[in-house]
């Protein structure tokens, strides 16, 4: 399904980029100032390290190039300028989004921001986004211009505002459907994120796309820099919070490898569970912000082992008695409390664990995959599937079946073949 819609997206900017230049270009002042914007608004994107730190605080990160998407619905919902009724057809944005945003994404390709998948994906929702809403607009657009329509201005801009809603709508929907095909992760929840991040940047796009095109319809095209200026500053206090999570996330990775220096864990294990419990929590619906709870707590789980006077062996603590197992878990829950970090990821902490019927889901979680990590590594190679095994049959205190088959699922998906059960 992904690459049905990246073909789709290049074949209709294909097509228009086509019919363009057959035809040639009507209202070449207006193309070239909203080309402009567009491919500048890609130039001042946020590159590839800071979306990914996005992408992991929220799951979805916001979108990378506001001002090159302001611009773009601008331009698609672009009835006249300076009091002038503009003749822009479909293909004719289509086609300038698309040689701009083109042209703004080489630098990030060519010093390796973001990757390819990523640009190709940004691209075609841009593409498909652009042209819903052109193809939206452009028939109502054979009414008048502001002045014309029953009503007067506020009509007019009401239209306007309702069709940027629906973009949105439909920009969130196209999003999640890409993420689903891309990392069948469920649908229900991916759509939940991509409608839970509208209003924070989402809005502030929308609005800025409605300003500049009711405003140059009246003050022509003079406008745009004075409008852009918000949504740049916008863009600045978005980069600065990317920072600041990405300087609170090496905290907690740092934290997390305190037990590994000490030696009361083998390397790299926190990292791998913390990667499988997010996996599973993105199987099981989990949203962005409990998948970074889940994340955090994942990363510290083993901390309270450092509180230890004799250390358990290869940091294994699935083995041992519950009451034990209990004891480094309140331990580690208490020097979660001392870090600063948030209250809720010491919860999970100290309650991975209780029976699993009186633990939060996070906890559920953390306990199932590092079981299944300690067992795994215990095995040797080939041993995932004794391990799931052994995980079924705790199932009726330790371990919540559906954490359990949906780590199968998980685990399948990274190729291997797993029977499920239930």
């Amino acid at each position: 399904m992904l690459t049905a819609v990246r073909g789709a997206a290049g074949l209709l900017a294909l097509v228009a980029l086509a019919v363009t230049l057959w035809q040639g270009i009507d209202e070449r002042g207006a193309a070239l100032a909203f080309g402009l914007l567009i491919a500048v608004g890609e130039l001042v994107r946020w590159n590839g390290s800071e979306e990914r730190d996005m992408e992991r605080e929220r799951d979805r990160g916001p979108e990378p190039a506001p001002l090159a998407a302001a611009g773009a619905l601008a331009y698609a919902l672009l009835g006249e300028n300076g009091g002038h009724a503009t003749h822009d057809g479909i293909p004719q944005i289509v086609a300038v989004v698309t040689a701009a945003s083109l042209l703004g994404c080489v630098p990030h390709v060519a010093r390796g921001h973001g990757g390819h998948g990523l640009t190709a994906d940004h691209l075609t929702r841009r593409v498909l986004t652009v042209g819903f809403a052109a193809v939206c607009f452009r028939p109502l657009h054979g009414q008048g211009g502001p002045g014309e329509w029953p009503g007067g201005g506020p009509a007019y801009a009401g239209v306007v505002v309702a069709l940027l809603v629906l973009t949105a709508w439909w920009d969130a929907v196209l999003a999640a459907a890409m993420a689903h095909t891309r990392t069948r992760w469920p649908f229900g929840p991916l759509l939940r994120d991509e409608l839970r991040a509208m209003p924070g940047i989402g809005s502030a796009v929308c609005a800025t796309g409605a300003v500049m095109a009711l405003t140059v319809a009246v003050a022509g095209l003079w406008a745009l820099p004075v409008l852009c200026l918000p949504l740049l500053l916008t863009q600045l206090s978005f980069r600065r919070y990317a920072a600041v999570r990405t300087t609170y996330r090496q905290t907690i990775t740092s934290l997390a490898r305190a037990t590994e220096i000490a030696g009361c864990t083998p390397a790299g294990h926190a990292r791998r569970v913390a990667a499988l419990s997010r996996a599973v929590g993105r199987e099981l619906g989990l949203s962005g912000p409990e998948l970074t709870v889940l994340e955090y707590a994942a990363l510290m789980h083993d901390i309270g082992q450092l509180s230890l006077v004799d250390p358990v062996p290869a940091g294994a603590t699935a083995p041992l008695a519950p009451a034990e197992q209990r004891r480094i878990a309140l331990l580690g829950g208490a020097v979660v409390r001392r870090t600063g970090v948030s209250a809720e990821v010491a919860v999970v902490v100290e309650r991975q664990a209780d029976p699993y019927r009186e633990q939060p889901v996070g906890a559920r979680i953390v306990r199932a995959v590092n079981a299944y990590e300690e067992k795994v590594r215990e095995a040797g190679p080939g041993g995932s599937l004794k391990a799931l095994e052994e995980l079924r049959l705790g199932t009726a205190r330790d371990y919540q079946p559906e954490v359990v088959e949906s780590l199968a699922r998980v685990l399948a998906r990274g190729g291997l073949t797993l029977p499920l059960v239930g």
